[in-house]
């Protein structure tokens, strides 16, 4: 099976510190790390550590933070031949402050602004080759809509993370095969109107909510409510633990495994990455998912 993401490339520039500063406060920093990133990209090689094989498709810009992150998917086994290189446009950065277990982030978008329509237009006829693709919201949503529409259309499943929290049309969240929400994000693109198990059943076995240390929860098609605990962790650094959760879910519905078991491995897949520092390097191969799972 072939997986695609669709998405954002950036480079992390992480500061670890006791805690996350208040508004108006200055803390003192421990350490600085430049550490591939984007939500795309993050997703992309947590799927590829986990053996799918996976192109990913997005833009950089032409600097040496650009190479870098091309050369580390790359390394993780992730195809990057039409990843776009855009110039005079700067690689997209994330400024991230963990601490307390936690973390904040601030994304400078730079060149994934240019993952467009006609970008997509020139990759179109690759990524219909695919037979699962996974989306975020940290490119443009023009883009992500348009990608919905067009692979939909060719009956290719669309998983679509939406994170950062936007709004997104009713039409397009009826389209996905899947849709992965955390609680906050769920809240702005449905409201607050009906219970969160009502909402679920409104989308049995394809709303999927992340619930962060509680694990995550979703609705079979009998209209059952099925919770999948989260694995205790000795929790490092969260950074990317969402975005493990859905390379790893999308692998699992790419092989043609039942929900329970994407989600089961998926979950397990997460809290491992929470375990090392940094996004990236703390993801999963699937042989340590599956050693965890039989222990």
């Amino acid at each position: 099976m072939k997986t695609a993401v669709v998405g954002s490339i950036n480079m992390d520039m992480t500061v670890t510190a006791e805690r996350i500063p208040l508004k108006g406060e200055t803390l003192k920093g421990d350490e600085l790390h430049y550490i591939p990133g984007g939500k795309g990209a993050n997703q992309a090689v947590a799927m590829a550590k986990l053996g799918a094989e996976v192109e990913m498709f997005g833009c950089v810009g032409d600097d040496e933070a650009g190479q870098k992150l091309i050369k580390n998917m790359q390394e993780a086994g992730v195809s990057t031949g039409h990843i776009r290189i855009v110039k005079d446009v700067p690689t997209g950065i994330a400024l991230i402050t963990v601490g307390e277990n936690d973390n904040t982030i601030i994304v400078v978008a730079g060149a994934n602004n240019c993952v467009d329509r006609a970008y997509v237009d020139s990759i179109k006829e690759e990524l219909f080759q695919c037979d699962i693709v996974l989306l975020q919201h940290e490119i443009p949503q023009e883009t992500v809509e348009y990608v919905v529409d067009i692979c939909t259309g060719q009956g290719i499943k669309v998983v679509l993370n939406p994170a950062p929290a936007r709004p997104v049309k009713q039409g397009i969240l009826e389209k996905v095969t899947y849709l992965t929400p955390n609680e906050h994000e769920a809240a702005i693109l449905f409201g607050n109107e009906c219970s969160t198990e009502d909402l679920l059943k409104k989308y049995p076995e394809k709303l999927v909510i992340t619930l962060g240390s509680k694990g995550v929860i979703t609705c079979r098609k009998t209209g059952e409510i099925l919770l999948v605990p989260a694995r205790k962790a000795d929790v490092v650094d969260t950074t990317g633990a969402g975005d493990t959760l859905n390379g790893a879910f999308t692998v699992e519905i790419a092989k043609g495994r039942d929900i329970e078991s994407a989600l089961k491995l998926a979950n397990t897949a997460a809290s491992l990455s929470t375990e090392k520092f940094g996004a990236q390097g703390g993801m999963p191969t699937l042989e340590e998912v599956i050693k965890e799972m039989e222990a």
